[in-house]
């Protein structure tokens, strides 16, 4: 399914909803429930759409491993040219052992060990975003004791509403992340006092989940005249302009901006600009390339309300419970009956454990399987073993075949390294 707005590939033929050319309740049988399942097509529509959408501009797409770190998705990625955005040592060595390049990774996030430091400084990845004063002073300690010069960009913390959920927005002044343009234009101006660092660029990511364009032109509006104002006129150039990531999906009724719409809106904006862009899509290009399968175990009535319980809870996927989220919920054969409102719940031991609520769906029964869609980005990468309840498998379909990618956890797995 692809419209304006929507692009994906999990669709009804007849009664039977499909993942690409497979059909789910196939796919179910051989994987079990719960289970994420994926479309490599989906992946690679939202990748390629971007990159051509800004091909008028030098640009590097570092896709955020935080959204979806699946080794399989990240291989994908690599073949296809992206880069990775990355906030951990262990995204690091995710990206790595998927075959992205070194050169084409970014290290975010405001609390970068001196461990994690020294090991992307020896990996030679393309360039810290630097978050604040002591980050940066420990990168150009441990850059000196290495006899490295890596580069850096300074994320500017622009002070915008990006108007999404308050957890998802990191470019207001209240927020952890970035660093004041006050600030930015003293660390420019001495830059000399930070031997052991290449200062780049400049990085702003204000959010995720943004559906209005006007966000991120209310933060290049303020970026760029203190690049041609402030720093071009003393000779500072800027090699690289990273404007993040947060491009918003479609979840129930949203109507976020297409590929093109967003570079219609940004890139004249950097007329003049020598800087390469750097883009940081994580959602955009998961979110809808994904969706969780769940069975019913059994149909619930208390008090006049009626609960659907499934074997997928919290654990599995946290979004409704952490941000209130909203995700279709699609039985895998769709009988177009009659339809009830119900709390679609999990069996995890906390009243906030539930995948919908107070929800119009199709009447279900024990034992059917159901679509929780939109589960591509923030899905897996967030499950945890909540309850000792093993994480759920992973599978990648490609065309009319598929493949499990990650294997289903044991028991066994669940105290591994414990003594």
């Amino acid at each position: 399914m692809i419209s304006l707005y929507i692009m994906h590939d999990f669709n009804y033929r007849h009664k039977y909803l499909y993942a690409e050319d497979v059909r789910l309740v196939d796919l179910a049988k051989k994987a079990g429930t719960p289970a994420y399942v994926y479309s490599r097509k989906s992946f690679y529509d939202h990748f390629s759409k971007l990159d051509k959408a800004f091909r008028k501009k030098p640009h590097l797409i570092c896709y955020s491993l935080k959204a979806n770190s699946s080794l399989s998705i990240l291989r994908l990625l690599a073949g296809w040219g992206a880069g990775a955005d990355i906030v951990s040592g262990g995204e690091l060595y995710r990206a790595l052992c998927a075959g992205i390049r070194p050169e084409k990774i970014v290290y975010a996030g405001v609390g970068k060990t001196e461990d994690e430091i020294a090991y992307a400084i020896r990996k030679g990845i393309l360039l810290f975003n630097v978050e604040s004063l002591p980050e940066l002073s420990l990168i150009n300690e441990v850059a000196l004791s290495l006899g490295k010069a890596p580069r850096v960009c300074i994320r500017i913390n622009p002070d915008i509403e990006p108007h999404t959920h308050s957890y998802l927005v990191t470019g207001k002044k209240e927020t952890k992340f970035g660093i004041s343009i006050p600030l930015a234009r003293e660390i420019f101006s001495d830059r000399i006092k930070w031997p052991g660092v290449h200062i780049a660029g400049i990085h702003c990511h204000i959010g995720s989940q943004i559906i209005e364009i006007s966000a991120y032109q209310k933060a290049l509006k303020k970026i760029i005249p203190f690049i041609k104002k402030d720093l071009e006129p003393r000779g500072i150039s800027i090699e690289f302009l990273n404007i993040g990531g947060g491009m918003g999906i479609v979840y129930n009724k949203e109507t976020p901006a297409t590929p093109q719409n967003f570079s219609r809106k940004i890139l004249p904006l950097m007329k003049g600009l020598n800087a390469k862009l750097i883009l940081e899509p994580g959602r955009f290009i998961a979110g809808n390339s994904g969706i969780l399968l769940t069975r019913v175990i059994y149909i619930k009535e208390s008090w006049g309300k009626k609960f659907v319980v499934v074997d997928s809870g919290m654990n599995d996927l946290i979004r409704p419970s952490l941000y209130n989220a909203h995700h279709e919920i699609r039985p895998l054969i769709s009988k177009k009956g009659k339809r009830e409102r119900v709390d679609v719940v999990g069996p995890i031991c906390e009243s906030g454990d539930f995948l919908a609520k107070a929800r119009l769906i199709e009447e279900l029964k024990a034992g059917d399987i159901i679509a929780v869609m939109s589960a591509g980005a923030y899905g897996f990468t967030m499950s945890s073993n909540y309850n000792s309840r093993p994480r759920v498998p992973e599978v990648l379909v490609n065309g009319s075949s598929f493949k499990i990618v990650r294997k289903r956890e044991t028991y066994k797995d669940l105290i591994r390294g414990e003594l």
